[in-house]
C-alpha cells in the first residue's frame, strides 16, 4: 500500500462503501502509514442516540491517542481550511453524516452553502485529505421524500468530489477497489 502518494504535494482521496464495508478502517490505515501528523475530523453528533454514541466510541477506540480531533458537524470546509497543511493528513469521517446534519438544519440554505464551500475549497488545500462516505444509492428508492433527497444529495456530492479527488476507492467486504488514481 502506497504510504505517501505525491509526497509533499496535495493529495485528496474519496473512500466510498456501504455500512461496515471497511471504508473507515482503510482510511485510518492510509493516514497512519503516511508518517505525517493526522487530524481526524468527526462529523457525527450524538444528541439522544445511544446507538450512535456506541458507534462513536468504537471509532474513538481504534484511533491512536496522538491524532488530533476536530468536530465539524456542519462547517466542514472551514475546518478543512483551518487544519490543512503540507505534510499533514486530515481524515474526514463521514460525509454522509455531515450531509444528514445539513439536511436537518433549520436553515434550508445551509446545505447548498456548505456543499459549495467544500467543493470550492477542497482543490485549493495542501496536504493529504481522506474523505469517507457511505455509498447509499445502490438499493431501492426510499419511500419518504427526505430519504429520497438524502440519496440524491449524497450521489451528487460523491460525483462532484470524485471529479476533484486524486484517488477514489470503493470498499466492499473490506476489499478496496481503486476506481480512479494510483493503486494502493
Amino acid at each position: 500500500m502506497s504510504s505517501n502518494p505525491h509526497s509533499g504535494q496535495a493529495f485528496h482521496e474519496l473512500i466510498l462503501g456501504g455500512a461496515r464495508s471497511g471504508k473507515s478502517r482503510l482510511a485510518e490505515r492510509l493516514v497512519q502509514v503516511s508518517g505525517w501528523p493526522v487530524t481526524y475530523i468527526a462529523t457525527a453528533t450524538v444528541k439522544d442516540d445511544d446507538e450512535m454514541a456506541g458507534r462513536i466510541r468504537h471509532h474513538q477506540a481504534r484511533r491512536p491517542d496522538h491524532w488530533g480531533l476536530v468536530e465539524a458537524p456542519l462547517g466542514l470546509a472551514g475546518a478543512l481550511q483551518q487544519h490543512a497543511a503540507a505534510n499533514q493528513c486530515l481524515l474526514v469521517d463521514c460525509l454522509t453524516l455531515w450531509l444528514t446534519n445539513l439536511l436537518l438544519c433549520e436553515d434550508e440554505r445551509r446545505l447548498e452553502q456548505e456543499k459549495a464551500a467544500l467543493l470550492e475549497t477542497l482543490p485549493l488545500l495542501p496536504g493529504r485529505i481522506v474523505l469517507v462516505s457511505n455509498e447509499v444509492g445502490q438499493g431501492i428508492v426510499p419511500m419518504g421524500a427526505l430519504s429520497r433527497r438524502f440519496v440524491d444529495e449524497a450521489g451528487w456530492l460523491h460525483q462532484a468530489l470524485a471529479e476533484r479527488c486524486h484517488r477514489v476507492i470503493f470498499t466492499i467486504a473490506g476489499l478496496p477497489q481503486v476506481l480512479k488514481g494510483p493503486p494502493l
